[in-house]
């Protein structure tokens, strides 16, 4: 038997003014674009933005469904239309920004493991990292180079 420890590091900003310009840029169309989420049932709303390789930003919300699990996450949202939309561009950069219709959100969320799923199909498609930068609705917004700091035993088509 051996043992097998993982380690992962995030950079931490204090806010959003803290943050690159660009990444600001990105995370502030991300704190927008949550406004339009559909999210009646659990009063949780998400924004995400990607920037692409080619300059393009792609925006996504969550959208709920009364038939759960039928909604979609944001993260998933922006990914898959990047993926429609600009099939053969690589995602550089992720912003992601939740916040709750109920109570303040002043810590980092990060993204649920279905879209830490999503996200790492696209990293390993590519062949390069994406950056994922994510905070609530104030506060904290934490930095990771890679989905690898979020999944760190990811599965792939190499186990199928």
């Amino acid at each position: 038997m051996k043992k097998i420890e993982i380690n992962t590091s995030f950079t931490a900003f204090q806010s959003v003014e803290e943050l690159p310009q660009d990444v600001k840029s990105l995370m502030e169309k991300a704190i927008e674009i949550r406004k339009n989420a559909y999210a009646p049932y659990s009063k949780f709303r998400v924004g995400a933005a990607l920037l692409l390789d080619n300059g393009k930003i792609v925006l996504g919300s969550n959208q709920e469904n009364a038939a759960y699990p039928s909604g979609l996450c944001a993260e998933r949202v922006a990914i898959f239309q990047s993926g429609a939309i600009y099939p053969d561009a690589k995602i550089i950069k992720m912003a992601i920004s939740a916040a709750s219709d109920t109570n303040q959100t002043t810590t980092p969320i990060p993204p649920c493991g279905s879209c830490r799923q999503s996200i790492s199909e696209y990293e390993f498609k590519q062949n390069t990292p994406i950056e994922i930068y994510f905070m609530g609705e104030i506060g904290e917004v934490f930095k990771s180079d890679s989905i690898k700091n979020l999944l760190p035993l990811s599965f792939d088509k190499n186990f199928l």
